[in-house]
């Protein structure tokens, strides 16, 4: 036998899983792999589709002037609704401030978006008033009126009760003429000033 007749013979073979000296095996049956119960992408949207509710999603298609009975191929599906679920999720957004940007968003354009994506400015402006919106209201309500507060009327006074107590004193606290002021109306003395180290 030459090479081309062995050749031949070998491709004419069956294939037998069954005999341990045959190496060949029928590539369409793959005994690892079981069939999938449902396809991977029906799956995903499944998952995507059980987050935003039918009502809303079609409450959004309403104001943005898509007849939900009739949908371009880029609002159909899974995706979109987990696009419009990330709005919510991600941005903050609730369902009301989503179809509010929308029908705002419509107004400017009259043509209905291409797909969620078209939306994403819309939202983040949307989401950014939002964090505006409430960081004003808190720094409203943290700004409250500073306790009013009465001058020093009788500067002498004030500085003779901090010299006669026991706590701390700067020596550079009292200048010469508070502590000239103090000695002529007798709040202090001038052994105690020496005392506090007050010159």
């Amino acid at each position: 036998m030459n090479k081309t007749t062995i050749q031949l013979r070998f491709l004419d073979m069956e294939p037998s899983p069954g005999f341990a000296q045959s190496h060949l095996r029928n590539p369409e049956t793959n005994l690892v792999r079981e069939p999938l119960s449902k396809p991977v992408k029906e799956e995903e949207d499944a998952q995507a589709c059980a987050a935003i509710s039918d009502q809303f999603f079609e409450e959004l298609l309403a104001a943005l002037g898509l007849d939900a009975t009739a949908l371009p191929g880029w609002w159909q599906g899974g995706p979109p609704r987990l696009h419009v679920q990330r709005w919510r999720d991600e941005l903050g957004l609730s369902e009301a401030e989503i179809v509010t940007a929308a029908k705002a968003s419509r107004q400017q354009h009259p043509e209905p978006p291409d797909g969620p994506k078209a939306l994403d400015r819309a939202m983040q402006r949307a989401a950014q008033r939002k964090v505006g919106a409430a960081g004003q209201t808190r720094r409203k309500r943290k700004r409250r009126p500073a306790p009013a507060t009465k001058p020093i009327a009788d500067l002498p006074a004030f500085y003779a009760k901090i010299v006669n107590a026991d706590g701390y004193l700067a020596v550079s606290a009292i200048s010469n003429t508070m502590r000239d002021a103090m000695l002529d109306r007798g709040l202090v003395t001038a052994e105690r000033l020496r005392q506090r180290g007050v010159r």
